[in-house]
């Protein structure tokens, strides 16, 4: 591209609140392209104007280049680097390439109805994520902006947080934010039976008694579906200390089981994600119910590992929690891991402690055992039951 591509920040009050240096990088474009609603909103004048297609994802490079050598304008809602087309445009072609003129995001404007304080919110983008995907926002006292794919979605987290329990949240939708029909309506979500305009935030304040579902690790047995096939809590807790979750890296699960480490590792940070690897069909529906059920970045693949880890995203973590035997395992793992990435096995079976004393006597880490008692009944009085000791091997690429 002989110019830098400019990305051009938009508020639902369209042409007249551009700056005037938006309106000239208008003018002077060869080509706009935005949603039929954003070029709608800009005056007729000497450009060829063309509407996203869809996917986005897969047609944008090819787009680019049919249109390569001409001064070209792309449409964006608000603030094109928040959860924007700013930000893909720059990790496609590089920071040099791409102009971004801003507008006040809808985060906020939002923010600035409401008297809410930015970095008191948590933001969360549903405009390509699942509902479900609120879950860890959802704290007692939190408040949370939402931005909504339509004017279905309000509706959709209304019904999401009566099931959890938070349906005495307050409830705001803000719809044409900065526009001239503007609208802000309040209420709590389990009272929520408005249509709204496809443009448009929810604003929630989560009740202070509200049920806790923390994003710390180790959530209660009972938050799972299983079939026994579960790292148990106190087990888990130990288990993603030494995993290590960090922003924006990726961890693989083998042998995901309810998926209770690949959930958890994802729910630590928005930007965590995961791969759980299961080769039982049953199991794999069973972990996907409970990757919607908590809201978890969670990709599942259905097959045997170490075959069914060939061509997966490398990870900068990776947890065995089963078919550890399998032949080639560890070898796998331990190629594909990113340097400085972490890998966490854990055994209860004499084989499989036999593989991990194996494994780090090659190459080191951690090797500890870890018994658990928990209190139960004992006629009427009460006394300690055993879990069956863990073995866990922690090291680090």
């Amino acid at each position: 591209m002989p110019d830098p591509i400019t990305v051009i920040g938009l508020g639902a009050d369209g042409w007249p609140g551009l700056s005037p240096e938006a309106r000239t990088a208008i003018q002077q474009a060869d080509l706009l392209l935005g949603s039929p609603r954003q070029l709608a909103l800009i005056p007729d004048q000497e450009f060829s104007r063309v509407a996203w297609p869809s996917p986005l994802s897969e047609a944008l490079p090819r787009l680019l280049e049919e249109h390569r050598g001409k001064r070209i304008c792309v449409l964006a809602s608000g603030d094109p680097t928040f959860h924007g087309i700013g930000t893909t445009l720059v990790r496609l072609l590089g920071a040099d390439a791409v102009r971004v003129i801003p507008q006040p995001s809808s985060v906020s404007l939002a923010c600035a109805r409401l008297g809410w304080a930015q970095d008191q919110v948590q933001a969360v983008s549903l405009v390509s994520n699942p509902v479900e995907r609120l879950h860890p926002h959802l704290q007692p006292g939190r408040r949370v902006l939402i931005l909504s794919r339509g004017a279905q979605t309000p509706a959709e987290v209304a019904q999401l947080l009566i099931a959890r329990g938070y349906g005495a949240s307050d409830f705001t939708v803000l719809e044409q934010l900065g526009g001239p029909t503007e609208r802000i309506r309040t209420t709590t979500a389990a009272d929520w039976s408005t249509e709204v305009d496809p443009l448009n935030v929810i604003a929630v304040l989560c009740p202070p008694d509200a049920p806790v579902l923390s994003t710390a690790p180790g959530l209660p047995d009972d938050a799972y579906e299983n079939d026994g096939q579960l790292t148990k809590r106190e087990v888990r807790a130990v288990t993603l200390s030494r995993l290590e979750p960090v922003p924006g890296q990726l961890l693989w699960d083998i042998g995901g089981g309810a998926g209770s480490i690949a959930i958890e590792w994802a729910r630590h940070h928005p930007s965590c994600r995961a791969i759980a690897v299961e080769r039982d069909p049953d199991r794999a529906k069973r972990l996907e119910r409970n990757v919607s059920a908590l809201g978890a970045a969670v990709e599942i693949v259905e097959g045997a590992a170490p075959a069914a880890l060939a061509g997966l995203e490398s990870p900068d973590a990776i947890f065995i929690g089963g078919g550890a035997t399998a032949a080639g395992m560890f070898d796998t793992c331990w190629n594909a891991l990113r340097p400085g990435g972490r890998l966490v096995a854990n055994g209860v079976t004499l084989e499989t402690e036999s593989l991990i004393a194996q494994w780090y006597k090659a190459v080191g880490g951690d090797l500890v055992r870890l018994d658990v008692q928990r209190a139960s009944a004992i006629g009427t009085m009460t006394g300690w039951r055993p879990a069956m000791p863990v073995t866990i091997w922690s090291v680090t690429k």
